[in-house]
């Protein structure tokens, strides 16, 4: 990881993440589902950084395609797809835990930006 992850928030910009790379940070890049809605997350020394807009607010997407385009562009190669979905159903009682963010990552499916 470089030496400009100290800077980061917990939300940055397409803009603020292409700066950082250019400084030799080199996140780990979580692409999270939520029921067809993705996220971007990246993983630093100091936490994670959730993709924004210019506002502060998360960026969502409905495919992983403009992501694989918009990362792919800044120089980033490949990342972990995880998802968030239920883990249980309280319909019928089967009991589920969450993953942890860790499992998420360990056990996500590698994808390709490039």
């Amino acid at each position: 990881m470089g030496s400009h992850d100290y800077q980061l928030g917990d939300h940055m910009t397409l803009k603020q993440l292409a700066d950082a790379l250019s400084h030799g940070f080199t996140p780990i890049v979580e692409v999270e589902s939520m029921d067809g809605i993705y996220t971007v997350r990246l993983h630093h020394r100091n936490g994670v950084s959730q993709l924004s807009d210019a506002d502060g607010r998360t960026r969502t997407f409905l495919g992983t395609g403009e992501i694989r385009d918009l990362l792919g562009d800044i120089g980033l190669t490949h990342g972990v797809l995880t998802w968030s979905d239920q883990c249980g159903d309280e319909m019928i009682g089967v009991p589920g835990h969450a993953m942890t963010p860790d499992e998420m990552l360990a056990h996500g499916t590698r994808i390709a930006f490039r």
